[in-house]
């Protein structure tokens, strides 16, 4: 079976190859303007963990399919349906951070990251323990990374655009002073 398991251990690491090329063209710019936390991990730091919890995720992944009798059985629905949904959401965190600079929705959008994992942890839970604890990392990471977000949205949220009185939508024919 270990093509099968191959496949579930590189299919994580798809996404973040995508939204790698993209944030490349903004890392020089904006990132590097954001008031770290002096605790921030460095860029290698967080591409090693990166690359070692997309690769547990993915054989976690590839033990509850194959506890579950493997193929498309709709057994499998739940269990990997969560899965592949948080995949997607973590896949968009790098678009979304590098994107928009919007650190508040980044904030948002790791806190249904980690609300989405633990859901998937809680429904693997009876279907295979080792895939439960393999996701153990990835909650850990995903408390420092929301933490980190957090703090680059308090101390940032200055540089955040804000909508101001002269910028904020009128009515046709009223005069904006």
């Amino acid at each position: 079976m270990w093509p099968q398991s191959t496949f579930f251990m590189a299919l994580p690491h798809v996404g973040p190859i995508v939204g790698w090329l993209f944030a490349q063209q903004h890392m020089p710019t904006w990132y590097k303007t954001l008031k770290k936390p002096p605790w921030w991990p460095s860029n290698k730091f967080f591409l090693i963990v990166w690359t070692i919890i997309y690769s547990t995720m993915g054989y976690a992944s590839y033990l509850v399919w194959k506890d579950l009798g493997g193929g498309f059985d709709r057994s499998l629905a739940l269990p990997l349906g969560l899965y592949a949904t948080q995949l997607v959401l973590n896949w968009i965190i790098l678009l979304l951070f590098f994107g928009t600079h919007n650190l508040g929705l980044t904030l948002c959008h790791l806190l249904l990251l980690y609300g989405l994992v633990l859901g998937m942890a809680l429904s693997w839970q009876s279907i295979n323990g080792l895939a439960v604890l393999l996701l153990l990392p990835y909650l850990a990471w995903l408390t420092l990374t929301t933490s980190l977000a957090y703090h680059l949205w308090m101390d940032d949220s200055s540089s955040e655009p804000h909508l101001s009185s002269q910028s904020q939508f009128q009515p046709l024919g009223e005069k904006i002073d």
